[in-house]
């Protein structure tokens, strides 16, 4: 809902339009501030270019923008080779590259303040500068139009394209966008790929991209990446003299999914889609525009944190009504299957499944399905014994003793529990404690098989009162030849969102396309994995530093469902065949409630593990899940974190760090505390002899009298962390 709104006329002070180089127009743009300022050019070609500087340093040195079109659809050629028949089409390329005229441009500035159904804060600031060029390509008389709005945080532009007779519908073979770097900076990046950010992030300079690239890979079947050069969004960059970039999109809608291509030699990236399953690269009708490209920027590793710009480019929420969408802490029966104590899998006696053929009542149950009626009974309790929302519950539908290898379109039924798994009962058990189930769909990526389903899924998830799901997308897409982060599937992800709206259900949907702010616009959308997150630790472990750097990248878009909480690091103790460890602390995984910011939080350890800590359990059951305001108080990408946050409710304030692989000492001021009010924090902390590797569950809880001029001194052992929660005193 906007509280402000106000719009400022064409020529406002602060924007510049001047003449330059002879007939080039040249249009240039100021951040409310002043501090940034975009340029737009056309090149002595025709061709569109923009550049960014920050305070007179450069950022995006003079960059090309436009498409590469596909050809004439209707141009093929019929060929006769030792009698097989060939069709071969010829698609010519078509250039909306250069060739540009200038015929209009338009300004604007906005300022607003919108208040988020849930989020870091109550209220967001929405304040730009615009500049709209419209531009006509002289040879066939095309329009396009290239949107920009620059904030004090950053720079986002789009593409648009009217209604033109004749160029209804046309196909991109790439686009052409570019970023310019200004220096080799240091940069933190995953490889490109289609189909997966499940990758841990290399620190290097631009040009070491691609001979770090290969070792950056891991081996799995499904994942995509397919160059040495390519690296994916968000991009979080560091220059030698202190300024923070970062390269994203946003308002990702009916369109590939954008990676970055370097040439490592000019420090050029340009923009890589996502092809289909032709190898093409998106398909428009007009009128149309593009999701944003952007570009933030901050003097300060802090201020990357708290810019909120990717969630202002979206649109406003969509639904009129949102009191059913809510921030959601929970537990569930999901780490004893990823740890290998536990399966999804109801029976050993069948190994194909046809679903609706096989008889599961004709099978024996195995003792390690998880999804028992009497299991979940067990989690329920705890939730309802530890103040927790809802209980998430993996492995109930039949069909998962045969599923990802083999990527067959019947894979899973999401309305027919196991005979095992009493549903109806389960609900209203749940409902007499006082919590909810959530639901799990796993697609196991047949999403033709799921869409078939939703309605009877979200049916029956509204009769049993569930009201959020996590969905899941493993596997490679079927159909064949799509990629998990093609135009394709991106409509299908937001197809998902908005179906479930209109069943008033929430959606955490894991090995989807990585968020682009689309949450302001379907709120409901409350969580996305879309990263490597804390499941890994169980597959052999995560380095450290991958905490530090995920709210730099991954989180820049939305919030990200990492699962922490993680109390017993060895997987051995109670999974004996899984040799893994969690590379964190107890203190650590307490800190990430905090510094991993998210509306849907889980306690993801199991409830026995809990109750061997109940004092630094403590923490998760008072941690709040939905913020007021919040502070970045530290941070460097790559070495640490700290963060302040003030419940939305309550108004409590709590506080948490993390680092990397190296133990630190850092400085942290409590003035964000109410100045003249006197506070009892709670700390819990890594003991003095606490290591990720030798001793992760060494940690203290002390309790200390502290007010706004408190200056506290915190030790953070070699992956280690803190967390405060903050009692006002009368």
């Amino acid at each position: 809902m906007t509280i402000m709104k106000r719009m400022i006329p064409a020529l406002a002070a602060l924007l510049l339009a001047t003449a330059a180089h002879g007939a080039q127009p040249q249009e240039r743009l100021l951040s409310p501030d002043g501090r940034l300022q975009m340029t737009f050019t056309l090149s002595p070609t025709g061709t569109p270019r923009y550049a960014l500087d920050y305070d007179g340093r450069q950022v995006i040195l003079p960059s090309d923008l436009g498409f590469e079109l596909r050809g004439d659809l209707n141009v093929s050629k019929i060929e006769i080779e030792q009698g097989v028949i060939r069709k071969r089409d010829e698609h010519p390329s078509v250039s909306l590259h250069d060739d540009f005229e200038l015929t209009d441009n338009r300004r604007s500035s906005l300022d607003e303040t919108w208040q988020p159904v849930w989020g870091e804060e109550a209220e967001i600031r929405n304040h730009y500068n615009e500049l709209v060029v419209d531009l006509r390509q002289r040879g066939t008389g095309r329009p396009m139009s290239v949107r920009f709005r620059l904030y004090d945080d950053g720079l986002g532009f789009r593409y648009e394209f009217p209604a033109m007779r004749g160029f209804e519908y046309f196909i991109i073979k790439e686009e052409l966008t570019q970023f310019a770097m200004a220096g080799d900076h240091k940069a933190f990046w995953i490889p490109g790929d289609y189909d997966t950010q499940e990758y841990e992030y290399t620190e290097s300079r631009l040009s070491e991209i691609p001979a770090l690239l290969p070792s950056a890979l891991t081996s799995n079947p499904y994942h995509t990446p397919y160059s040495v050069n390519a690296v994916q969004t968000s991009l979080q960059m560091r220059t030698d003299d202190g300024l923070y970039i970062n390269l994203h999109e946003a308002a990702l809608v009916d369109y590939p999914c954008m990676h970055l291509e370097i040439d490592p030699e000019r420090l050029v990236f340009t923009a890589s889609l996502t092809p289909d399953a032709s190898g093409w690269k998106g398909t428009m009708q007009t009128p149309r525009h593009t999701p944003w490209r952007t570009i933030q920027v901050a003097d300060d590793a802090c201020g990357i944190l708290a810019s909120r710009l990717v969630l202002n480019l979206n649109d406003p929420c969509a639904y009129e009504d949102t009191s059913w969408i809510h921030p959601v802490k929970y537990v569930g029966v999901w780490w004893e299957m990823i740890s290998g104590k536990g399966s999804w899998a109801y029976t050993e006696d069948v190994t194909s499944v046809r679903p609706g053929k096989t008889d599961y009542t004709a099978c024996r149950p195995s003792p390690r399905h998880s999804a028992s009626t009497a299991n979940v009974r067990r989690y329920i309790d705890f939730a309802a014994e530890h103040g927790f929302d809802e209980v998430l519950v993996e492995g109930w539908n039949i069909g998962w003793e045969d599923w990802e290898l083999f990527n067959k379109e019947e894979v899973f039924d999401f309305v027919t529990p196991y005979p095992d798994f009493d549903l109806p009962a389960l609900s209203e058990y749940a409902r007499s404690k006082g919590v909810r189930l959530m639901m799990h769909h796993e697609t196991s990526s047949a999403v033709r098989n799921y869409e078939r389903q939703m309605d009877r899924a979200y049916d029956l998830m509204e009769r049993h009162g569930y009201d959020a799901v996590k969905s899941g997308y493993v596997g490679s897409i079927f159909p064949r030849g799509e990629h998990h982060y093609g135009q394709w599937m991106n409509n299908h992800y937001l197809y998902a969102i908005r179906k479930a709206a209109e069943h008033k259900i929430m959606v955490n949907a894991h090995e989807a396309v990585r968020p682009t702010g689309l949450c302001r616009t379907y709120p409901n959308m409350i969580g996305n994995e879309s990263a490597k997150g804390t499941e890994y630790q169980a597959f052999g472990g995560i380095r450290p530093h991958h905490v530090t750097i995920l709210p730099f990248t991954r989180l820049n878009g939305g919030p990200m469902d990492y699962t922490p909480g993680i109390f017993v690091m060895r997987m051995a103790e109670f999974s004996p065949a899984n040799p893994s460890c969690v590379n964190a602390t107890i203190a650590n995984q307490l800190a990430l409630y905090l510094t991993m910011y998210s509306p849907l939080q889980m306690a993801a350890d199991l409830p026995e593990h809990y109750l061997r800590y109940p004092d630094a359990f403590q923490f998760i059951k008072d941690v709040a899940a939905d913020w007021r305001r919040s502070r970045y108080l530290a941070a460097e990408p790559g070495d640490y974190i700290v963060v302040a946050r003030q419940a939305k409710q309550s108004g409590q304030w709590f506080a948490a760090g993390v680092t990397d692989e190296n133990a630190r000492t850092l400085d942290v001021s409590l003035d964000f505390l109410e100045k003249g009010r006197k506070y009892e924090a709670t700390i819990y902390a890594d003991a003095p002899d606490a290591h990720y590797r030798t001793n992760p569950q060494a940690y203290t809880v002390t309790r200390r009298k502290v007010d706004s001029r408190t200056r506290l001194k915190m030790y953070l052992a070699p992956g280690g962390g803190f967390a405060i929660s903050f009692r006002e005193l009368e």
